[in-house]
């Protein structure tokens, strides 16, 4: 296992982390399953696990909670907020009124005092910088959090907290957890360079692409992943995009049988490849999909390899870009951008 620098924090985690967005309901593992992939991680050497509210409300980070319990000081442990819990109107967002209550309930689930990295799970419009941030920062103070970073957020909003942080005296972001994949190279284009110029430490999800490149998604076979039973028309290939990203694939496996490596470590070793991503969140439902991906760990691309992945994929394209998760809600809501 490789490790690298969070950001400007000096503490050093695994460039392969584990995301348990699938622990519980949403990946049908059980906890007994939750407890050997994180007993399997651990020993792998990875020392970063990310979770969130939003995954099951709740039920991955009690899933997690049990999981680390009696090792927690071996774990950088991460987590989120911001997501609707619920229907009450007041249970989601970036407000202090929120996100205080929200980081008590995450703690309880978790069974610590404490997490290492807390994030704004997506960019709140309704609520200001100043308000965020000095509630992040009262709980950074209070001991609460260690640090607190932000996900999925556009650019210029990354941009925009920067600033306020530095105007206002506050705490800043020291993370962003942006998608990024092989086939989803947007990011390459704004998102990066921005994280780039303010030291932030970069934890990128979804880097087999919703299972596009874990080997599953090839020509002539059926999909039959769990992602594509929840999400159908992400892998309907009557869609143009999903068309492109067919044809990407079967192109890149076989840049990968050329360079003897797997689909999955073709992926992985892509986008820990660049400077400035701290670390890959695989994100498995089972033991043998840890190991598929655990064997990336110390994959590292050659120049050719990565000049044939830019021919496939030129960089800063989105084979999907309705699939962006970092668009100004303008783009995406009527309502914001028409009187």
């Amino acid at each position: 296992m490789q490790y690298r620098t969070l950001g400007r924090t000096g503490v050093q985690v695994s460039t392969l982390a584990l995301g348990a967005m699938n622990f519980g309901a949403i990946g049908r593992t059980t906890q007994d399953e939750a407890t050997a992939i994180v007993d399997a991680a651990l020993e792998a050497g990875v020392n970063l696990i990310d979770t969130a509210d939003f995954y099951g409300e709740g039920e991955s980070e009690e899933m997690v909670g049990k999981a680390i319990a009696g090792r927690r000081d071996d774990i950088v442990l991460a987590t989120k907020a911001t997501m609707p819990i619920g229907e009450e109107r007041n249970h989601r967002g970036s407000s202090r009124r929120w996100l205080h209550t929200a980081l008590d309930d995450s703690l309880r689930r978790l069974g610590v005092d404490h997490v290492d990295l807390f994030q704004i799970h997506r960019w709140d419009p309704t609520t200001s910088d100043e308000e965020t941030l000095s509630a992040l920062t009262d709980l950074q103070r209070a001991g609460k959090i260690r640090y607190f970073g932000s996900s999925t957020f556009p650019a210029y909003r990354i941009v925009q907290a920067q600033w306020a942080a530095r105007e206002l005296r506050l705490g800043r972001y020291v993370t962003e957890q942006p998608s990024y994949s092989i086939l989803q190279r947007g990011i390459e284009s704004h998102v990066l360079p921005v994280t780039q110029e303010y030291g932030l430490g970069v934890l990128v999800w979804s880097p087999l692409a919703s299972g596009w490149l874990s080997g599953a998604v090839r020509k002539g076979r059926e999909v039959t992943t769990s992602r594509s039973r929840m999400l159908p028309e992400r892998f309907d290939l009557s869609v143009p995009s999903n068309q492109a990203r067919s044809e990407a694939v079967e192109r890149l496996a076989e840049v990968a049988d050329q360079a003897g490596l797997t689909l999955i470590q073709l992926a992985l070793g892509f986008v820990n490849a660049h400077p400035v991503v701290t670390a890959a969140l695989i994100g498995p439902r089972t033991l043998d999909h840890l190991g598929s991906q655990l064997a990336a760990a110390d994959t590292v691309l050659p120049s050719d390899v990565l000049d044939a992945i830019d021919e496939i994929v030129a960089p800063g394209t989105d084979l999907a870009p309705q699939e962006k998760f970092d668009t100004p809600p303008a783009l995406l809501d009527a309502s914001l951008r028409r009187r």
